[in-house]
């Protein structure tokens, strides 16, 4: 278990993306809202609680078959795209308080599903220097 990682950076971004996730699902939930805007955050909900996990149990060291970092940035990229439609159709239809609460929320999801996918750029991008010791000459 990496026990820095909760408190790096990273790794409180993750947390507070699944615990804004899971206020956003709770919040659809209630307010009884289309099932696709449940749908939406419990999904995002467990992909960050998988990812969170990856992570926290240095698994991505270990399956080295796929470059997390990557699936990472796509699944953070996705997600933003498909919160910004759902949550821009519950705040205009806003049948209830919930449904406007859990839309707002979803959109604090999305600036956070961003700012992970802008930080794990910029790790990618720092950790390029991978194939060679010495610059060519």
């Amino acid at each position: 278990v990496d026990r820095a990682y909760p408190r790096s950076v990273r790794g409180a971004l993750k947390i507070a993306r699944t615990l804004v996730a899971l206020a956003t699902l709770l919040c659809f939930v209630a307010s009884k809202a289309h099932e696709a805007y449940a749908a939406l955050a419990g999904m995002e909900t467990v992909i960050t609680v998988c990812f969170l996990l990856l992570y926290l149990l240095r698994l991505d060291a270990r399956m080295r078959c796929l470059f997390w970092p990557l699936a990472d940035i796509f699944n953070s990229v996705i997600a933003a795209l498909f919160l910004l439609v759902v949550c821009l159709f519950a705040i205009i239809i806003r049948t209830n308080k919930g449904t406007l609460a859990g839309g707002v929320l979803g959109l604090i999801l999305l600036i956070l599903c961003l700012v992970d996918a802008v930080l794990l750029c910029k790790k990618i991008s720092l950790d390029k220097a991978r194939g060679r010791s010495a610059p060519a000459k």
